[in-house]
């Protein structure tokens, strides 16, 4: 269960930030004794790999606070968060993986399960957020970007330190995420009907 829970709240995370929860993980499982990698995700402790994804996060730390700039940036991000977080629900809930030379093997091991399962996590969390911004954008003239940007940033990294660490509170984001979630739908349809 709180394996679950850890996927869950990373895949949360990515969904706003695709590189905190995997740079997390990968800092994590290189310099802290609780939290061992599956095998097939320790590349993830690499110092190539840390690098990358600390170069990737300062890139989408800084395109993400340009007002337009941040939805050319949710647009491109569309592949990137969905994937990390499959990738970050598959590791952090321990999922085992191997290399795949029979794709029927594969699919009938159920190993695709967590990865799909996180990127379904991270795709509606980063729709959410990607619908949001161009009428925060609209409705503040652009002003609002930063400030709402580096609250994401805050929040990507508290859902992913709560993962890790006490992953039962993901019971408390939950429901969260899907309330924010539903007001930010409700409010984009009614912006979307035509006036009488």
């Amino acid at each position: 269960m709180l394996e679950f829970l850890t996927g869950t709240g990373l895949a949360i995370s990515a969904g706003l930030n695709a590189y905190v929860p995997l740079l997390a993980l990968g800092l994590a499982g290189r310099f802290l004794d609780f939290v061992d990698l599956p095998a097939g995700w320790t590349w993830l402790e690499n110092p190539w790999a840390l690098g990358i994804l600390a170069i990737l996060l300062v890139i989408e730390i800084v395109a993400d606070k340009i007002p337009i700039v941040d939805s050319v940036n949710d647009w491109l991000q569309t592949i990137m968060r969905p994937t990390a977080g499959g990738l970050a629900f598959a590791s952090g809930s321990t999922a085992t993986t191997s290399v795949v030379s029979d794709p029927a093997a594969f699919f009938s091991s159920n190993q695709w399960v967590p990865l799909v399962l996180g990127a379904a996590i991270a795709l509606v969390v980063h729709l959410t957020k990607a619908a949001s911004r161009p009428v925060i954008n609209a409705v503040t003239v652009g002003t609002a970007t930063p400030v709402v940007s580096a609250a994401e940033d805050v929040g990507s990294v508290a859902v992913t330190l709560l993962a890790l660490l006490i992953p039962i509170l993901i019971l408390l984001v939950i429901p969260i995420v899907v309330w924010l979630a539903w007001w930010i739908l409700r409010r984009w349809t009614r912006r979307k009907r035509p006036a009488p």
